[in-house]
């Protein structure tokens, strides 16, 4: 071989190692997060989303770019703010409600999903062929309410054992699972309910003098994005009303409401996480099985429920995972 011929051939060997990797070389994924409430909540939020998706190995933002779309509470947003996630190209999307994972189902059967809902069944609605195995573009996080109705109703009697009148405050844009299990939880338990619709956040005023005029002995908030984001004003307007209530979200006895029971967001938020990083790492949402809450916290509010002249008993104090005094 000639010099010149070597030579060259030298210079196309040291040119290949850096043309293949400019060809290989991306753009990290994209995980479309699709918020119901404000922005500076949805960071909040996406925090343990991202240590789950960092306990399996991969880091954002080097390894995954998370793109988030929130509403600030307004349901009119869902569409428009979806399609754009769609026309991001994202990897994946991550709706995080019942009318976002309906939106996101019906926008597209490629894009695989995971969702977090606490609202939904998945199988009576079709989410999902089994929790095993999903068989979709869907996965996620899902709660059985249906258990909750009873436990809830259990604390309240405890807190009240007078209770016979209960308003349920129910968000129309879930289903109605929950308020199916409500009904069923107090058939034949002496407990007349009253369901209040609550469909913005411009409604809660509205919605609460309308509890308050009912004079009941207990109110249910039922979960819901509304619910979540805004658990801190109804808190307050529960406390204006001095209605003895239980939500699902902790924030809501911490913030002056009578009692929360439900499931630690934040695990659940990681369990998000490392779903997402299932699905970046190839396998498809049909054949990664859903999940369902395994942690849960019960938060009594003492100052509350002495300013509501109610005792709290023994048996419930011993179960409380937090009691603010």
């Amino acid at each position: 071989m000639r010099r010149r011929e070597f030579i060259g051939l030298m210079g196309a060997a040291a040119a290949w190692p850096l043309g293949a990797g400019a060809q290989q070389a991306r753009d990290p994924p994209k995980v479309g997060f699709l918020f119901p409430g404000p922005d500076s909540m949805a960071a909040a939020r996406s925090a343990p989303m991202l240590e789950g998706l960092r306990s399996v190995g991969i880091e954002a933002p080097s390894q995954a770019s998370l793109i988030t779309r929130a509403t600030g509470g307004d349901p009119t947003r869902v569409a428009p703010l979806l399609a754009e996630l769609i026309a991001e190209k994202v990897d994946v999307i991550v709706p995080l409600s019942p009318q976002m994972v309906r939106a996101a189902r019906a926008a597209t059967s490629t894009i695989p999903i995971v969702t977090f809902d606490l609202e939904s069944d998945p199988l009576e609605g079709g989410l999902l062929a089994s929790f095993a195995h999903p068989g979709g573009n869907v996965t996620g996080v899902f709660l059985d309410f249906p258990d909750f109705s009873r436990v809830w109703l259990q604390f309240l009697k405890e807190a009240n054992p007078g209770l016979a009148r209960l308003v349920v405050l129910w968000d129309p844009n879930t289903s109605t699972v929950q308020t199916r299990a409500v009904a069923a939880a107090v058939e034949g338990a002496g407990v007349k309910i009253d369901v209040l619709e609550i469909r913005s956040p411009a409604g809660l005023d509205a919605v609460f003098d309308a509890a308050s005029a009912l004079r009941p002995d207990g109110v249910m908030l039922l979960s819901s994005p509304i619910m979540s984001v805004f658990s801190k004003q109804m808190a307050e307007l529960a406390v204006k009303h001095r209605l003895p209530a239980i939500s699902l979200f902790a924030n809501f006895a911490r913030s002056g409401g009578l009692m929360a029971y439900g499931p630690d967001l934040d695990a659940l938020y990681r369990k998000v996480g490392v779903l997402i990083g299932k699905v970046l790492k190839g396998a498809h949402p049909a054949d990664i099985p859903a999940e369902r809450p395994d942690r849960f916290e019960l938060v009594l509010n003492l100052k509350t429920a002495k300013d509501l002249a109610l005792t709290i008993p023994n048996s419930l104090l011993a179960r409380a995972d937090e009691v603010i005094e």
